[in-house]
């Protein structure tokens, strides 16, 4: 009898069909309002950080220089001409050969030299190591005007003014010092099990420097190198004194020539800064990829 009443009750649950399971909600999952609500701020941050630029691509298609008082004109008589004037009839072509020299030299320079201070600092215990790593910090908290007159001093002294070589220098004491605090951090979270093994292959310190930990630390060196060329790109006061032949011009000079006491071309001015974005935007396009890697990966140690 207590057979039949086990196969009854085996076979009522066999053929009842199931309870559907309730969508359970994992540990730190946000819910639908919440989530509708991070997207909306991201949405409404995303249209803020753009509309500077959209702006300013719509204030260069105006023709004349007052256009950006009544920027409802624009829609009707929309061109390029500021372009092409940009492009044919100033030395805009100079200018952006001199900042490409200037940023890529200064990039170069300063990741090498950031990158082997890091290395050493996060590897080797020489005296003095953690005092160097402030001294550095601290020579970011002087200011431009401060700074200016000894260098120019030292670069009129070694016979630099108004050339590449001098100016980039000059901006990779400003690049080095926080590149080289980027890169130790990076550094101190690669194992330091690769560098005995190198040196169990038979690897010198460089050796091992170059072959093995450089192409392990590609995402900071990408940071690192971003971070130089914006630098060297953008900056306008060191330029502006080091270098004194127009032909020789930054970008960021070159944009000044627009506005004088008694006159400012705002139309050509945004149609230049519209064309100086153009390459900042492919050195970003290429470094991008290790970008978010490089931010992230060096706050780990330090």
């Amino acid at each position: 009898m207590s057979t039949t009443t086990v196969e009854t009750s085996a076979a009522v649950t066999k053929d009842s069909p199931a309870p559907a399971p309730g969508r359970v909600r994992r540990r730190g999952e946000s819910g639908p309002l919440a989530c509708l609500a991070s997207h909306g701020i991201l949405i409404v941050a995303s249209l803020v950080a753009l509309f500077p630029v959209a702006w300013l691509v719509f204030l260069s298609l105006g023709p004349d220089k007052d256009d950006y008082l009544h920027p409802g004109r624009i829609w009707s008589k929309m061109t390029f001409d500021n372009y092409a004037f940009v492009l044919q009839h100033t030395n805009f072509f100079d200018w952006l050969t001199s900042s490409l020299i200037v940023s890529l030299g200064t990039t170069l320079l300063g990741v090498l030299v950031a990158a082997t201070t890091g290395y050493a600092v996060s590897r080797m215990r020489f005296p003095g190591y953690r005092k160097f790593m402030w001294v550095l910090l601290v020579t970011q908290m002087f200011p431009v005007a401060v700074l200016m007159v000894p260098m120019y001093q030292i670069m009129a002294d070694l016979q630099l003014i108004d050339t590449y070589l001098g100016l980039i220098l000059v901006y990779c004491s400003t690049a080095v010092p926080y590149c080289a605090w980027l890169l130790k951090g990076y550094f101190d979270t690669i194992p330091f099990e690769i560098d005995e093994a190198g040196r169990v292959d038979g690897l010198s310190p460089f050796g091992t420097f170059f072959r093995l930990i450089l192409p392990l630390a590609k995402p900071g060196l990408a940071v690192a190198a971003f971070y130089s060329f914006i630098t060297a790109f953008g900056e306008v006061a060191f330029a502006t004194t080091f270098m004194l032949d127009d032909q020789k011009y930054t970008l960021a000079v070159g944009l000044q020539s627009f506005v004088s006491e008694h006159d400012a071309q705002r139309n050509l001015m945004a149609a230049t800064a519209v064309l100086i974005a153009i390459p900042v935007s492919a050195f970003f396009y290429l470094v991008q990829k290790n970008l978010v890697t490089g931010l992230t990966a060096g706050g780990t140690k330090g």
